[in-house]
């Protein structure tokens, strides 16, 4: 393959992923591949991709906030709780064999996907009910710590776990909930991202390429996310979901 023709997979790879990303989670089951595709190692692929999802997740989080669907009040208690679990999880990544990123994506993938066919109300809450605070909700606070130890050592998937903790746990309608994903998902992976640049993993000239189409995507996907009913967020997920569950599960 072509350097041309490789750069050009992952800016469009990059755009499907920040689309999937800022929607639902999963992106990274394309992103990785891609990134692996030049024979990138696995834990110089984890640490690159995280340029990507950075951006993306700026990108996102501007457009939540420039159509007034993040809800600043609730930031800080729950990213806090994220941001420790990032500073871990991309620690353990660090000095973790490889073969274990496989078992604990496959694992969170398919648990996730058994809780929203089982019980889909868990990610989509009555239009009608107040979001607990992190305080209120021991669930809550487990749900955000284990999403940053997890986003910090594997990031693909992530969005479910974050979701499962801010609208299954805390309640939030699936946009803001989105929205608070995002600002979670930027914050402990700048974190994570600190960690692998120091220890010289991230390939910047891919990881940027990435992240142009993250950008786009992610932009676009705030839109989109803001028009639509919430049981359409809903089945996206869920789809989604499924479809993450199924690269983990088949990926090698």
């Amino acid at each position: 393959m072509s350097l041309e023709l490789y750069y050009l997979l992952l800016l469009v790879t990059g755009f499907v992923a920040g689309i999937i990303n800022t929607l639902a989670g999963g992106g990274s089951n394309l992103t990785l591949p891609a990134l692996m595709v030049m024979g990138m190692p696995p834990d110089v692929a984890n640490a690159t991709n995280r340029v990507g999802v950075v951006f993306q997740s700026v990108s996102a989080v501007q457009g939540f906030h420039r159509h007034g669907r993040l809800p600043w009040q609730s930031v800080t208690p729950i990213l806090m709780p994220t941001l420790v679990g990032g500073a871990l999880g991309a620690l353990a990544a660090v000095f973790a064999p490889n073969t274990l990123l496989k078992p604990l994506l496959l694992g969170t993938m398919i648990t996730m996907a058994v809780i929203i066919l089982v019980s889909p109300s868990v990610v989509a809450p009555a239009p009608d009910e107040t979001p607990k605070a992190v305080s209120e909700s021991p669930l809550g606070l487990a749900g955000l710590l284990f999403a940053g130890f997890y986003g910090g050592f594997v990031q693909a998937g992530v969005g479910f776990v974050l979701l499962a903790a801010i609208s299954g746990a805390l309640r939030f309608d699936l946009v803001r909930a989105n929205a608070l994903k995002v600002i979670c998902a930027l914050g402990f992976t700048l974190v994570a991202l600190l960690i692998f640049v120091v220890d010289g993993l991230v390939a910047w000239v891919p990881g940027l390429v990435l992240a142009v189409g993250a950008m786009i995507g992610a932009h676009l996907a705030v839109k989109f996310a803001i028009s639509v009913e919430q049981r359409v967020l809903k089945w996206f997920l869920l789809v989604m979901t499924i479809v993450a569950s199924a690269a983990a599960l088949l990926s090698d």
